[in-house]
């Protein structure tokens, strides 16, 4: 039974992990971001430049004070991985389910009465954060390939 759980399991070195990662954050950081300057061109919001100036400092402060907390959990975690691990394990079981709660959350607020052009603010905060925090992930990996390259 045990090889054939092997050849059915995805595994990937860490490079793909640290790959997987970095470009879940931008992705879905992108999406926000998308999602925020619809809000604010929709609704022709006087004070475009307000929200998005108030989002940007917003992210600054998720960016610091969160995201960047989990990004390093993570590759403390990944890093110092061996061979070939898992696909999904480019995240904790942990974070797929605050995933979760934060994609119900989303829909909540997209859908409830808040003015979009407010929403627009924490859309732009979470995802200029998390496009911030992605970086981090794509150094890392950047320095991973030049370090396989060396040797």
């Amino acid at each position: 039974m045990k090889p054939f759980k092997r050849k059915i399991k995805p595994a990937v070195n860490k490079r793909v992990l640290l790959f997987l990662a970095g470009f879940m954050w931008l992705g879905v950081g992108t999406m926000l971001l998308f999602l925020s300057f619809s809000f604010l061109n929709a609704f022709r919001a006087r004070g475009s430049f307000l929200f998005g100036g108030i989002g940007v400092i917003v992210a600054l402060i998720i960016h610091h004070f969160g995201f960047l907390k989990i990004v390093d959990k993570n590759l403390g975690r990944i890093l110092p991985m061996e061979g070939t691990k898992c696909v999904f394990s480019f995240i904790t079981w942990k974070s797929y389910i605050m995933i979760v709660v934060m994609v119900a959350m989303g829909a909540i607020l997209r859908h409830s009465p808040i003015p979009k052009p407010y929403l627009s603010i924490l859309y732009t905060g979470v995802g200029l954060a998390l496009l911030l925090s992605s970086i981090r992930y794509l150094r890392v990996l950047l320095s991973e390939i030049r370090k396989s390259r060396s040797t």
